[in-house]
């Protein structure tokens, strides 16, 4: 439950631990509804991971569904644990369930008539709730309101990951609150929480644990890995470790029937007034229909040799109050992005149109990332490429957007 998606360096561990193993059937590449929960303890990345999950299953065509966690939205009216009593805390943890099942069957329902693929992310799951109650109250409330282990645990959700809390191994970056008001957790409370709601999904068949044995950047990608391959979804090398955005020069679009199935998305990058020298900040909004999602990013390349860059999903209300530092000398930069598969690659291919100066004017990039280099990469025959661009910072969007 990261706050922003810092692409820090943990100490690294000896290996990422998995339970079980992931199988491809024909079944699942056909499964029409995918429901995922995403766990773990406080400051595990779990918030920031939803948003990263949204964006690439989006890209590849998918309707995704967001079910919010329900104990924040039902702590924030004002319930404090430390007032209430033992059959108050208990009552609360039974609505509390209950609620939470109502919410992801609502959301469960709309997936089954979608006429696109769909992937259901849950803000932790059923069985969560057992890492908060007393030894002993589970096994109690299960048989006075007929809750079944194997039907809430192994049946009611297709994967569970675990987002492991950076109170274990990387306490540096532990953030008791993680810009959440509605809790504030010591690092040995979160230790404790972190194993107890581990251990609460032990059995699930495909239950994964994505650890701090990486940057936190590499432990998103983890993540996304871990549901694309159960999906039997190939991805390429898109998420290898040592992949690298290559930029490729469109000179001329051809007609959207050459294309394969692809995906357009209207994205939007405003860059905003930075105080410290070399700073870079930034939005985004990317959508489809009316419907969007909100990014707030700033890149310090002062910090180390590399440049550290912070990602935060914000909502609509924040990104209209930070637009307000827009920077003056910047136009806001305005495309469309296509995204499809060609020949198992994954690609983006953003189609300029605003600003209408010399440097975007008719601009189409091609983008992609991949382990491949030189003409090892194949590149979809039926777009004209001109050259590639990688390195020329010409074709930068910090340039582009230039007055």
């Amino acid at each position: 439950m990261f706050s922003s998606s810092r692409q820090f360096i943990f100490p690294r561990k000896l290996f990422h631990h998995r339970y079980f193993g992931l199988s491809r059937t024909k079944m699942e590449k056909e499964r029409k509804v995918y429901k995922v929960v995403l766990t773990g303890g406080p400051c595990g990345g779990k918030t920031t991971g939803q948003a990263h999950v949204r964006t690439f299953f989006e890209n590849l065509g998918y309707k995704v569904y967001m079910v919010p966690e329900t104990a924040t939205h039902l702590l924030s009216g004002g319930v404090k644990f430390p007032e209430l009593s033992e059959e108050e805390a208990y009552t609360f943890q039974v609505n509390l369930l209950k609620t939470m099942l109502q919410t992801e069957d609502t959301f469960f329902t709309l997936a089954e008539t979608c006429k696109k693929k769909c992937l259901i992310i849950c803000d932790r799951g059923a069985m969560d709730a057992t890492a908060y109650l007393p030894e002993g109250k589970w096994d109690a409330m299960r048989q006075q309101y007929g809750f079944d282990n194997v039907d809430l645990r192994d049946k009611r959700y297709d994967q569970v990951i675990h987002m492991q809390s950076a109170a274990i191994g990387a306490d540096e970056f532990y953030n008791g609150s993680q810009g959440n008001a509605t809790r504030s957790e010591s690092c040995a409370f979160a230790v404790k929480v972190d194993n107890m709601t581990k251990q609460a999904w032990v059995g699930h068949p495909y239950f994964d644990i994505i650890d701090n044995s990486t940057d936190f950047e590499a432990k998103i990608k983890r993540m996304i890995t871990a549901i694309t391959d159960r999906l039997g979804i190939d991805i390429g090398d898109r998420l290898a470790k040592n992949s690298v955005k290559r930029k490729f020069l469109i000179y001329e679009v051809p007609d959207e029937n050459v294309f394969p199935p692809f995906e357009d998305f209207e994205v939007k990058h405003d860059y905003l007034v930075s105080s410290s020298g070399g700073t870079k900040a930034r939005l985004r909004k990317r959508g489809q229909k009316g419907i969007y999602t909100y990014m707030h990013t700033v890149c310090h390349p002062e910090i180390t040799k590399q440049a550290i860059t912070i990602r935060t999903p914000i909502t609509s209300k924040q990104y209209q109050i930070l637009l307000a530092q827009r920077e003056p000398t910047r136009y806001q930069v305005v495309k469309t992005r296509r995204c499809f598969v060609w020949n198992d690659q994954y690609f983006q291919m953003d189609i300029y149109r605003e600003p209408d100066n010399d440097r975007c004017k008719d601009l189409v990039l091609l983008e992609t990332y991949t382990t491949l280099k030189g003409n090892d990469l194949k590149l979809p025959e039926f777009l004209k490429i001109s050259k590639e661009v990688t390195a020329d910072k010409d074709y930068s969007m910090f340039n582009l957007s230039k007055i």
